[in-house]
C-alpha cells in the first residue's frame, strides 16, 4: 500500500477527531444559547479570545476523554509494530490484521509505536493530573491563605515563613530528591500525600459548618454524609497495599495509584500550594478592610464565615484567572518531569517522555518530537488565552 499524501492524512486525522467535533459543537452550542444564565463562565461567550481559548482546552479535554474511552485512538500506543521503526506520517502497515487500522497516521516513533495514538493518550494524562492536582493545590493554599490574611500576627507570620521556605528550594532539584527510589522506599513521598491531601476535607468541613451553623439539624447530617464520602475517597488515594501507607483493605480501595503518578501529583501539589497561598493571603488582607466585612462582624459573624462566604466569593475573578494560568504552568511542569524521565514510567505515552525518545533523532525524523510538542503548545496556549478572556470578563463583572 502507498503512503498517504497530506490531505489524506488530514481528512483521516479529522474523521478520527469526529466524536471531539461533536462535543464541541454541542458544547458550544448550548452555552452561547444559554449564556446569559451561566455567569461568568456565559461572559466568557462575549470574548473572542476566551473563546478561542475554551475552545483549544476543551479540545484537548474531549481528546482526552474519548482518548481513555479508545474512541480514537487507532493502536495501541505502547505496541510496536513490525516495520514501522521512524516511518513517517501515512505509512501504512506492511501486513495489518484484520480489523486493524492499516496507517500510522503520524508515523512511527524510534521504537515503532505509532505517534498519533501516543499523542491522544498523552492528552489524557494531562486531563488526568493537570486539573486536579491544581485543584489540590488551591485548596492547600485556599485554606492556608485565608487565615494568614484576615488574622495576620504571628500565623501569618509562621505560614508566610513556610510558604518562602518552599518556593526557595529549586523545584527541579525538589522533583529529583522525590523520586529517588531511596526517598520513595522511606516512604515520604506517601505521608507527604497524606498531609496534603487532607486539606479538601477541612476545608470543605470549614464551609459546611460555617454556612450551616445556626441550622444542627441540617448541618450535623450534612456534614456525616460529605465528609464520610470524601473521606472514604481521600483514604483510597493516600492508601496503596504494601507501601508505608496503607490504612484500608483491598476491597475497600476505590483506586491504585501507581506510585509514579502519585509522585508527580504530591510534587505538584507542593510546589503549587506556597504560590496559591501567597496570592489568596495578598487578597484576603486587601479585601477585610472592605464595608461588606464590617458589617458581617457587626452582624455577629464568625471568622471562617466571613473568610469563606464574604471574603473568598469576592476574590472568585483573580483566582479563577490564577487556576487556569496554573494548569497551564502545570501541564508545562508535567512535560518537563516526563523529558527528564522524573516519575512516569519510561514507556508512557505523555507529552515530555514522548518529546524526550523523539530528541535522540531530532535531526533526521521531526514528527516523533513535533507532534506532542505541538499539542503541548496548543494546550498551554488555550489555557492562557481561557485566563485572558476569564481576565476581561472578570474586571466587568
Amino acid at each position: 500500500m502507498e503512503p498517504l499524501s497530506w490531505f489524506e492524512i488530514f481528512t483521516r486525522v479529522i474523521l478520527q477527531f469526529m466524536p471531539v467535533w461533536i462535543s464541541l459543537i454541542v458544547l458550544f452550542t448550548l452555552s452561547m444559547v444559554y449564556k446569559r444564565r451561566l455567569g461568568l463562565y456565559g461572559k466568557l461567550f462575549d470574548s473572542t479570545i476566551g473563546m478561542i481559548g475554551f475552545a483549544l482546552v476543551m479540545f484537548w479535554v474531549f481528546t482526552g476523554i474519548y482518548g481513555a474511552m479508545d474512541m480514537i485512538i487507532t493502536h495501541d500506543p505502547l505496541a510496536q509494530v513490525s516495520g514501522m521503526k521512524n516511518k513517517g506520517p501515512g505509512t501504512a502497515l506492511r501486513s495489518p490484521d484484520e480489523g486493524q487500522y492499516a496507517y500510522y497516521l503520524f508515523g512511527g516513533d524510534n521504537l515503532a509505536r505509532d505517534v498519533f495514538s501516543r499523542m491522544i493518550k498523552g492528552a489524557w494524562i494531562v486531563v488526568q493530573i493537570a486539573p486536579l492536582a491544581t485543584l489540590f493545590a488551591f485548596m492547600v493554599g485556599i485554606t492556608l491563605g485565608l487565615p494568614a490574611g484576615y488574622y495576620g500576627g504571628k500565623l501569618d507570620t509562621f505560614l508566610s515563613f513556610l510558604a518562602n521556605l518552599i518556593l526557595a528550594f529549586p523545584v527541579i532539584l525538589l522533583f529529583y530528591l522525590l523520586v529517588t527510589p531511596e526517598i520513595v522506599e522511606t516512604g515520604i513521598p506517601s505521608y507527604m500525600a497524606t498531609v496534603l491531601f487532607v486539606f479538601p476535607l477541612i476545608f470543605v468541613g470549614v464551609l459546611l459548618n460555617s454556612r450551616y451553623k445556626t441550622q444542627p439539624g441540617l448541618r450535623t447530617p450534612m456534614l456525616i454524609v460529605v465528609l464520610g464520602i470524601m473521606g472514604w475517597l481521600y483514604l483510597s488515594l493516600i492508601s496503596e497495599t504494601g507501601s508505608k501507607v496503607s490504612v484500608l483493605p483491598e476491597f475497600m480501595d476505590l483506586f491504585n495509584v501507581s506510585d509514579g503518578i502519585l509522585v508527580v501529583f504530591v510534587s505538584v501539589v507542593f510546589v503549587n500550594s506556597p504560590t496559591v497561598f501567597r496570592i489568596v493571603r495578598g487578597l484576603s488582607m486587601d479585601i477585610k478592610t472592605r464595608d461588606y466585612v464590617a458589617a458581617a462582624q457587626t452582624r455577629g459573624e464568625g471568622p471562617w464565615y466571613i473568610m469563606l462566604w464574604e471574603i473568598l466569593p469576592n476574590a472568585r475573578g483573580p483566582l479563577i484567572v490564577d487556576f487556569c494560568l496554573r494548569i497551564g504552568y502545570t501541564t508545562i511542569l508535567l512535560g518537563t518531569l516526563g523529558f527528564f524521565g522524573l516519575g512516569l514510567s519510561p514507556e508512557s505515552p505523555d507529552w515530555g517522555t514522548t518529546i524526550n525518545d523523539g530528541r535522540r533523532l531530532l535531526q533526521v525524523y521531526l514528527h516523533p518530537a513535533i507532534v506532542p510538542a505541538l499539542a503541548l503548545l496548543s494546550m498551554v496556549l488555550g489555557l492562557n488565552l481561557l485566563a485572558d478572556g476569564l481576565r476581561e470578563e472578570s474586571l466587568r463583572d
